[in-house]
């Protein structure tokens, strides 16, 4: 019975300070809960003759550890901020783009009060959600009208529902693609209601193909962008102009769905979205990396798809866009209104922050400032230089700690996100080392810590790729290995 002589009883265990604070914290019926639970392995504990618990003292520490780290644990979000040290910029996984500062205040602005989400203030009266962003999109893209529902796939599915259901889509078999999560356009097709009509071969297709598939039951020509890969070789494909010179003779509408949103920055900005890709260095070589070319300058831009002509055109807001998780439908007033009207508007739309948000980032690229303070482009326009300059800093960092080591090697970005297929970004990485862990384990212990820090294994040790680290966090990821 001296396990009970050495554990106070739950009562006295909840004056004490620690645990008072975390039952402010966490609540009296978890932290009671977690006492108890605590207390009986204790009490195994002692019995089993644990050599460590022969005071009071010794056992009221252990219950308090014990009952921290379980509570830690119960209420510990699953959804959490993580350093991306992986070098992919547009990281499906982690969330896709991070949020430029404008965006990120302007959601908490609108989100702790009430907002004129579906309120006209000027009448005073019941207004209209899906009327907000589109003045700014329509400025940016050059396009009549626009409407934002929840992600890039529901933005394809309600197009195709509200201007094709029940009748056929032209579509290329080289663009019936699959994206990440299983997502197919024919899928999506026979779920809106509309009728495939592949047209063409695997590689290649024509704009008379196109032509010769049209009838009475066509609805509309479908065009996939190939955002997430390439096909190469003996190919060919209709251009927007083909496609759009087609529809205009046989008055049937051209949509695209762009995936990526590449979007330039306004007319006559002094800051332009050119990102810089640059030649590898030479292996030991001390020299800087020379800009040679634009990696995004195939990427079609909306305003290019617009001005060609295309009646409706959808993409991602998180992608190259910067912005918040949305699809965005852009183009021609009289096909917008069909889809703003149609039932399924109401499960795909949007809530106040995504607005909030996706007007923020939308506010950079007008006024010119996106290069600058959206982070997915000032990753793309960031320099090999700068990023080893900063690598430098964190390696002498990180090489000063007991048992690390560290050093700058060349290595290669990516964009991610089913964006410019293909394209790296040429950067310098953080190679670290831990005495006595391996590589996989080292990957494994930075991904348990506080701050769960994403990196990637190359050529059997872990590489760091400031890139995708905001300069601001580079001391978090030296004070997060250093406590490794």
């Amino acid at each position: 019975m001296s396990e009970f002589r050495l554990i106070p009883s739950i009562e006295l265990l909840r004056q004490r300070p620690t645990v008072r604070a975390l039952e402010a914290r966490f609540g009296a019926e978890a932290t009671v809960d977690a006492l108890r639970a605590a207390a009986a392995d204790a009490r195994l504990a002692i019995a089993a003759g644990d050599g460590a618990l022969t005071t009071a003292a010794a056992v009221v520490a252990r219950v308090e550890v014990a009952v921290a780290r379980s509570l830690d644990e119960a209420f510990r979000p699953s959804l959490r901020p993580v350093l991306n040290a992986t070098g992919v910029i547009v990281h499906t996984n982690l969330g896709r783009a991070p949020l430029a500062a404008s965006a990120v205040s302007r959601m908490a602005e609108v989100a702790r009060g009430y907002s004129s989400l579906e309120y006209d203030l000027e009448r005073g009266a019941r207004g209209r959600r899906d009327v907000h962003a589109e003045a700014l999109l329509c400025r940016l893209t050059g396009a009549e009208a626009a409407v934002v529902v929840n992600n890039n796939a529901a933005a394809t599915l309600l197009v195709l529902a509200a201007l094709a259901a029940g009748r056929e889509v032209i579509v290329s078999r080289g663009e019936l693609v699959e994206i990440g999560g299983g997502f197919r356009v024919p899928d999506v097709m026979a779920q809106s209601g509309a009728i495939l009509r592949e047209v063409g071969t695997t590689n290649k297709t024509r704009g008379t193909d196109v032509a010769a598939a049209i009838s009475a039951k066509t609805a509309l020509m479908f065009r996939v962008h190939p955002s997430n890969f390439r096909i190469e070789g003996f190919t060919e494909r209709p251009s927007l102009a083909d496609l759009v010179t087609i529809g205009r003779k046989f008055n049937v509408p051209v949509a695209e769905d762009l995936g990526s949103g590449h979007l330039r920055a306004a007319p006559g900005s002094d800051k332009g979205l050119t990102p810089v890709v640059v030649s590898p260095p030479a292996v030991g070589s001390d020299q800087g990396l020379t800009p040679i070319t634009d990696p995004l300058a195939g990427e079609p831009t909306v305003q290019d798809t617009v001005a060609a002509g295309v009646d409706v055109c959808c993409f991602s807001g998180d992608k190259l866009l910067g912005g918040p998780q949305a699809g965005i439908i852009v183009g021609r007033r009289v096909l917008i209104d069909r889809i703003r009207s149609h039932p399924l508007m109401r499960a795909l739309r949007v809530d106040k922050m995504t607005y909030a948000a996706l007007e923020a980032t939308l506010t950079e690229y007008a006024a010119g400032r996106a290069a600058a303070a959206i982070p997915v482009q000032r990753m793309l326009t960031l320099t090999a230089d700068a990023v080893r300059a900063r690598a430098g800093v964190v390696t002498a960092a990180v090489a000063a700690i007991k048992g690390w080591r560290a050093e700058i090697v060349a290595g290669m970005s990516a964009i991610g996100g089913g964006s410019a297929p293909g394209i790296e970004l040429p950067t310098w990485l953080v190679a670290i080392e831990q005495d006595g862990v391996t590589a996989r384990a080292l990957e494994h212990n930075l991904r348990r810590l506080p701050t769960p820090i994403v990196a990637r294994i190359d050529a059997d040790r872990v590489v760091l790729d400031l890139r995708t680290i905001a300069p601001e966090d580079d001391t978090l990821l030296v004070s997060a290995i250093r406590n490794l």
